[in-house]
């Protein structure tokens, strides 16, 4: 029986020319190492400090809003703009085997819709911030609804993102790892559904949470198995 395919690296500037990443190629899998924490830190961060913000009940989106609103806004750009990078990166280091085409692309397309959700802001909804009618609507302009569309793209995204991991890491033999992966994919699914049921705002934040996690040490594996 051949063995499947680990993660091997193409013979191009972005090798050193023994067989691993190059300086650049590896910087640029740290982006993806480093996303998913930095995102999840800073909005418990802010969950725990923003005046009138409840975890439970608010998506971690209206975090966008008001006079602190910047944060979350650049936690979405920059987060978005690391897993781009760390597409590219994978796409320099990932030639064959299941999923070397379609990893980088669900993680460009993350990338693009968390950054998107930084650049087209929700409207206040659900009392925050505070003044907020409680009744008011998070997609009730444009940049609502195009902040909406690019967060289910990033969502989808991630969720597929997973379930490809799992794909390639079972092929590897990594099959607790790609049981992990799926795992984070399954949850990721059930907190999207679940984000208009009670307490769905933190179903939401914990499965997209987990994705973004599992991105960051399936990253941090691939740097591993490329280098010596």
């Amino acid at each position: 029986m051949t063995q499947a395919p680990s993660i091997t690296t193409r013979p191009n500037q972005a090798s050193t020319g023994h067989g691993t990443p190059g300086p650049v190629t590896r910087r640029l899998l740290v982006c993806g190492a480093v996303a998913g924490p930095l995102f999840v830190a800073v909005v418990v961060a802010q969950a725990l400090t923003r005046t009138g913000f409840d975890l439970t009940r608010d998506a971690a989106s209206l975090l966008d809003d008001g006079s602190w609103g910047w944060i979350q806004a650049t936690n979405f750009i920059v987060t978005g703009l690391l897993l781009i990078a760390a597409a590219a990166g994978l796409r320099r280091t990932l030639s064959t085997g299941p999923g070397h085409t379609w990893i980088p692309r669900l993680l460009t397309i993350a990338g693009a819709g968390m950054a998107g959700g930084g650049v087209f802001h929700p409207d206040p909804s659900g009392g925050f911030p505070p003044g907020t009618p409680p009744g008011a609507s998070a997609i009730a302009t444009w940049h609502g609804v195009a902040h909406m569309v690019c967060g289910s793209t990033a969502f989808l995204a991630l969720i597929a993102v997973c379930f490809v991991f799992a794909r390639r890491l079972a092929a590897s033999g990594q099959r607790r790892a790609a049981a992990c992966s799926r795992i984070a994919g399954v949850l990721c699914a059930a907190g999207v559904v679940t984000a208009g049921a009670p307490h769905g705002s933190l179903t939401l934040f914990t499965g997209v949470s987990l994705a973004l996690l599992c991105v960051a040490i399936v990253t941090t594996r691939f740097i591993q198995q490329a280098t010596p």
